[in-house]
């Protein structure tokens, strides 16, 4: 669907100046939109697998580990797929922000993925500048990611930073110059992103950020020990069929949450960015961009 035909919707959830605002700029961001009560209880599921965790020695299919990672100091830089590891988890990225997505791509809407990420006040858990779809390249630019704080967060908790506008601007190569996937921009390209423009996403518990795949994003390092959780589910538009392996299918993959399977793809002409091949695995951004094995 175009923008003007998802705004001729009825919205769901947003307001229609909301909606206009993430045509736009290509994100929004809405402050305590989530009830405190269902917060409380994906942070007590989170919780459960911080402490499974301090078991876990390295990363592998449900963790991401950053260094010093152990039984006494568990850290996580993501809980990964937490659609596949408990029904909270699932019936969250299936309930209200559901009729998110449907305000900004569409009544059809496909889930993508899930992953739920963290930062420990390493020093370096920055997440670098970046966009989405050139990991996961679609036949439209409909797909994007819906952030939820489940714990207050400020300038000194990392926030999703964002670029306004850059869902506009050209998609960026995301290997380095010997052709290694880096999943972020080069120096080069970094050097030309306005920072005097950037856009912060804070809020409290509860408040979501979403932004499209289009979008120059990253996150500052966070300067305080809180963990900072940041739970993301990323959708599309029913009419957007991915063109190359997903990095890390569930099998919740592909599920139409909301409205009906769609019968006609629709296809942007702009081109996209293609990812190595995810058909083996994948590890995270954060091993991708700190250029681990």
């Amino acid at each position: 669907m175009t923008p003007e035909q998802v705004l001729a919707e009825p919205a769901r959830v947003l307001t229609q100046q909301q909606r206009e605002s993430y045509f736009e700029g290509g994100y929004v961001s809405v402050e305590s939109l989530i009830p405190q009560e269902l917060i409380d209880r994906l942070n007590e599921v989170t919780a459960v697998f911080v402490e499974r965790s301090r078991s876990v020695t390295r990363s592998g299919d449900d963790y991401d580990v950053a260094d010093g990672h152990g039984p006494d100091s568990p850290r996580i830089r993501r809980l990964k797929m937490p659609d596949r590891l408990h029904d909270t988890y699932w019936e969250f990225a299936t309930g209200l922000i559901a009729d998110v997505a449907a305000d900004l791509v569409g009544p059809d809407v496909v889930f993508h993925h899930s992953k739920l990420n963290f930062k420990w006040d390493a020093g370096s858990d920055d997440v670098k500048w970046h966009q989405d779809i050139q990991f996961y390249p679609h036949t439209n630019y409909s797909p994007l990611t819906i952030g939820t704080y489940l714990a207050d967060t400020g300038m000194d908790d990392g926030p999703l930073m964002v670029i306004p506008g850059s869902h506009d601007g050209p998609l960026f190569d995301q290997y380095d110059e010997e052709g290694n996937w880096i999943g972020c921009l080069s120096a080069e390209d970094s050097a030309t992103v306005d920072v005097g423009r950037v856009e912060y996403l804070t809020g409290p518990a509860g408040s979501i950020t979403a932004h499209n795949c289009r979008t120059v994003h990253g996150s500052p390092p966070t300067s305080r020990p809180s963990g900072r959780p940041l739970l993301l589910n990323a959708y599309a538009s029913a009419d957007a069929f991915p063109y190359t392996a997903h990095p890390q299918p569930t099998r919740n993959t592909g599920k139409v949450i909301r409205g009906q399977p769609a019968r006609w793809a629709h296809h942007d002409p702009r081109p996209c960015l293609i990812p190595p091949d995810w058909s083996g695995g994948y590890e995270s951004i954060f091993a991708a961009q700190d250029e681990e094995g």
